[in-house]
């Protein structure tokens, strides 16, 4: 790849190509699943562009465009709740994935004070769950998403990204 893709905080403007990211990546998971009405599918545009302006959102940019995006928030309890990852289909497997979480887990920790992360994913989503085990995130337990979708659920301690004094 001619092009280096960088990592930058979600603008307004990003919110589009966000939606219509999403709505591509989230297809095989749907498939996995026989189950089309996962969230990041049926999520519309109006509320994509909420949690852009209201939560910590990043974006992947390969020039102009976008081809990767993750949202996080912090909790009441202190955890943070990192969803949504995705990385465009043809650029998978070049550890993207690895630096949207790394770029959204420091600024939970450092602006927003997050004590933990904390994720959800598809009890069938091997190549999830390798990513997120690979950046050490361990299972603590499962639930079952809004759509039925049996999720397991894991956390990471904040601990790494507090500065030491």
């Amino acid at each position: 790849m001619g092009m280096s893709v960088t990592i930058s905080v979600a603008t307004e403007q990003d919110a589009e190509q966000i939606f219509r990211l999403q709505y591509l990546c989230f297809q095989s998971e749907a498939a996995l699943y026989g189950n089309y009405r996962i969230d990041p599918l049926v999520q519309s545009l109006d509320s994509v562009r909420q949690e852009v302006a209201a939560d910590c959102v990043f974006v992947a940019r390969l020039g102009e465009e976008v081809v990767g995006s993750v949202r996080g928030r912090v909790t009441e309890d202190g955890s943070a709740a990192i969803g949504k990852l995705c990385v465009h289909p043809r650029l998978q497997g070049h550890g993207i994935g690895a630096r949207l979480l790394r770029a959204a887990e420091s600024a939970l920790a450092e602006e927003r004070g997050a004590k933990r992360f904390r994720l959800h994913t598809g009890h069938r989503s091997e190549g999830n769950l390798r990513l997120y085990r690979r950046v050490g995130y361990e299972t603590v337990g499962t639930s079952e998403g809004a759509d039925g979708v049996p999720m397991i659920v894991l956390e990471k301690p904040a601990e790494a990204y507090v500065a030491t004094a």
